[in-house]
């Protein structure tokens, strides 16, 4: 770990334990942390940062449970089964704060390019490739006119509608590891399609993120397609 990855992941740290401060007193985080309420308020206050070892342990102990249950409490499903999300999806502090999370929960290898669908996915990706120093790239459903070359990835899907994603090429190299992230995973239909752009560009999956897992027809969908890991934040 270089010096602004380790000052990143303090920083981190302190982030989740300024978010469970605020429904939490000093008292009840050191029970839940096992840190000294001294120490965390110094933390929160911004008087200290946690040593590498202790911020660690936070983001990946305290972290994505942190985030997990923050994001359910956000989540709205319809009588339909529809899910809005929007409340995390347009908070990019949240976001910004997920990043590192998700960075040292899961088994992903730093990919060198971050990909995922317009629109909804964008926010959340660009969170992760900024924490990881790698581009962000989105395929969208239509060509820009300026761009000369693409990767197409089509599927004709139950319904009998066909969706096409497009990739400007030069957007990944050949032999890149890509990890693909999209805020909701369902059907998988769309991360197959972004799968598909990988292998096009004979690159390989760095891993398959989103934050919401929509029952296991769509995660079980991207583990077949690839040995990659495979993970959610939260399903429902």
């Amino acid at each position: 770990m270089n010096r602004a990855e380790k000052a990143a992941l303090q920083l981190r740290a302190v982030d989740v334990l300024r978010m469970l401060k605020e429904t939490r007193t000093y008292d009840e985080l050191a029970d839940e942390t096992g840190l000294p309420a001294g120490d965390l308020n110094r933390y929160v206050n911004g008087h200290v940062l946690p040593g590498a070892d202790r911020a660690r342990e936070i983001v990946d102990d305290l972290g994505r449970a942190a985030l997990a249950e923050e994001l359910e409490a956000r989540i709205r499903v319809d009588d339909e089964g529809y899910v809005d999300n929007t409340g995390t999806v347009f908070d990019q502090p949240l976001l910004d704060l997920a990043a590192p999370v998700v960075a040292n929960s899961f088994d992903f290898d730093r990919p060198d390019v971050v990909l995922t669908a317009a629109t909804d996915g964008i926010t959340l990706a660009a969170s992760l490739a900024s924490y990881y120093g790698s581009p962000c790239v989105y395929a969208k459903k239509r060509k820009e006119t300026a761009v000369e070359e693409f990767i197409e990835a089509r599927e004709r899907l139950e319904s009998g509608i066909q969706l096409t994603y497009y990739l400007p090429a030069s957007a990944i190299d050949a032999g890149a590891s890509v990890l693909v992230v999209d805020d909701l995973i369902r059907s998988g239909e769309t991360q197959e399609l972004l799968l598909d752009i990988v292998d096009a560009a004979d690159a390989e999956t760095a891993g398959v993120f989103t934050l919401i897992g929509v029952g296991d027809d769509g995660i079980a969908r991207a583990r077949e397609r690839t040995d990659a890991p495979v993970g959610a934040l939260v399903s429902i």
